[in-house]
């Protein structure tokens, strides 16, 4: 495994990411007396789904696409076509709601912990078709390595929230976008060439 692979997948963790930090900002600005352990449940949820989800879309690109070799060729134009579309949605996003500010909320339960790291690495899904012609274990240690960033990430999101509150979150799902939307564009020239 080379320098780019571990250089992209970092880049790939932390674009991915920014939706959970986004949210993990708005965590800490309603819990501002979290303990550290609440912290790394917060923050592991994020990464395991960010780590699930990739390894989902691999999964599903090795047991049905497998059989489909012509479908190789498309495979720069999909991932340009998916990381583009979320990396623009967060961008659109994170400049509309801009100037809007959280309205705080309760105690997040299990449940909505649940629901946020499904919903905040649904887009890491995609990311499965992009590192479709990774091996086992090289689609295996990106995911591992976005799960690290993520979980980073996180965690100093909910200190940040803790101490500063939410006037980040828009600007991270901005840099999100910008960061995935260049992704897309790496992979799909490099697919070309």
């Amino acid at each position: 495994m080379d320098f780019w692979f571990f250089f992209n997948s970092v880049l790939l963790g932390v674009g991915l990411a920014m939706d959970a930090f986004s949210v993990s900002l708005a965590n800490g600005l309603h819990e501002p007396h979290m303990k550290k352990r609440r912290m790394f449940l917060i923050s592991g949820t994020f990464a395991f789904f960010q780590a699930l989800m990739p390894m989902a879309g691999w999964i599903c690109v090795h047991t049905v696409l497998e059989k489909f070799e012509a479908f190789e060729k498309f495979i720069p134009w999909i991932a340009l076509a998916l990381l583009a579309w979320i990396g623009g949605k967060m961008l659109f996003e994170g400049i509309r709601d801009r100037e809007e500010e959280q309205k705080p909320e309760q105690t997040l339960g299990l449940w909505a912990l649940f629901v946020q790291g499904v919903a905040t690495s649904i887009d890491a899904l995609s990311v499965g078709f992009t590192i479709a012609d990774y091996g086992a274990e090289r689609a295996l240690v990106c995911a591992l390595i976005i799960a690290a960033v993520t979980l980073g990430i996180c965690f100093g999101g909910l200190a940040i929230g803790k101490k500063f509150g939410t006037k980040l979150s828009n600007k991270a799902s901005i840099l999100g976008g910008v960061i995935l939307i260049a992704i897309g564009l790496e992979i799909f020239f490099s697919g070309l060439l």
